[in-house]
């Protein structure tokens, strides 16, 4: 018999190995999920109410909050089971259809920051065909082309990955199942999947990396040729929130998912700040100095009053 078929669960460690620790990391992480929860439910049902936030900037915000629901969603419940149970046992199909949606819904949310860029780029470059240029069509179809190319990307990677031989070694030094995680387990050679990854990974994310800094390199092009400071200053400002979730995004999922899985505890702090604490900062993101989104709370608010 193959050697995997003997292997039919992997151990999860998790955060930390110590008992009395776990309850109060349940507590932490519940709250940062729960969190996450509200936050990002509250700013799709804000946009989704009102229509002065009917716009494309908002359209990809809307997408983005559904994402992080989604991402979050994906390692939360099975993390916060863990931190609960002495039994830290995930089934080996189990964790591949989680690796896979770990990886889509990242892929999916790294697409739709660079959409979100080029929106600014052209709403600062060309303010007077920003409504032209950027259709419901065209928003809609980068919506679909971002989901479309993140789950092929991880369909290719999980089917490769389901052929592997794991041996007696069964022990993720992790919280959650990701394909970086899941090669040092395999008695197989591996070299065929990691020059996968390592492919998928330079297209997707460092692809839509490079379109992000175009944008941005175009956006200040573009803003220093204003004479105008307040002008200058007012552009920029649009772009702060998304530049922030860029840099929280792409520098924790980088360092989490393409060093080796070793679970020291600053790979663990990566880890938990691309998986759990960016999708929870996101809706704070775009709504503590976005005076749109708050004039919408408050109108929401009275709404429903």
């Amino acid at each position: 018999m193959r050697n995997h078929s003997a292997v039919r669960e992997f151990v999860l460690l998790g955060l930390s190995t110590n008992p009395y620790v776990w309850p109060i990391l349940f507590a932490v992480f519940l709250l940062v999920y729960l969190l996450t929860l509200v936050g990002n439910s509250l700013m799709l049902l804000v946009i989704a109410a009102d229509s002065h936030l009917h716009t494309p900037m908002y359209f990809f915000l809307r997408q983005l909050s559904f994402l992080d629901l989604c991402h979050s969603s994906v390692t939360a419940p099975k993390m916060l089971e863990n931190l609960l149970s002495e039994d830290k046992t995930i089934l080996v199909e189990s964790c591949l259809v989680q690796a896979f949606f770990v990886f889509a819904t990242g892929g999916t949310e790294a697409c739709l920051l660079a959409a979100m860029a080029y929106d600014r780029y052209i709403a600062i470059s060309s303010p007077l065909l920003y409504s032209q240029v950027m259709s419901n069509q065209l928003c809609v179809g980068l919506v679909w082309i971002s989901w479309g190319l993140a789950f092929v990307d991880a369909l290719l990677n999980i089917l490769l990955a389901v052929g592997l031989d794991f041996c007696e070694d069964q022990t993720i030094p992790h919280f959650s199942c990701e394909l970086s995680s899941l090669f040092p387990l395999s008695c197989s050679d591996t070299s065929t999947n990691f020059i996968l990854l390592l492919c998928s990974s330079v297209m997707h994310f460092f692809g839509t990396l490079v379109m992000i800094v175009c944008s941005y390199a175009r956006i200040v092009s573009t803003v220093l040729r204003v004479n105008s400071t307040t002008g200058r200053s007012k552009a920029f400002s649009t772009c702060v929130s998304h530049l922030t979730t860029v840099i929280l995004f792409y520098g924790s999922g980088f360092i989490s998912y393409l060093l080796p899985s070793s679970g020291s505890p600053v790979e663990m702090v990566f880890s938990l700040q691309y998986s759990l604490i960016t999708p929870m900062l996101n809706p704070l993101i775009y709504s503590l100095k976005n005076k749109e989104v708050k004039a919408a709370v408050r109108r929401t608010i009275r709404k429903h009053l």
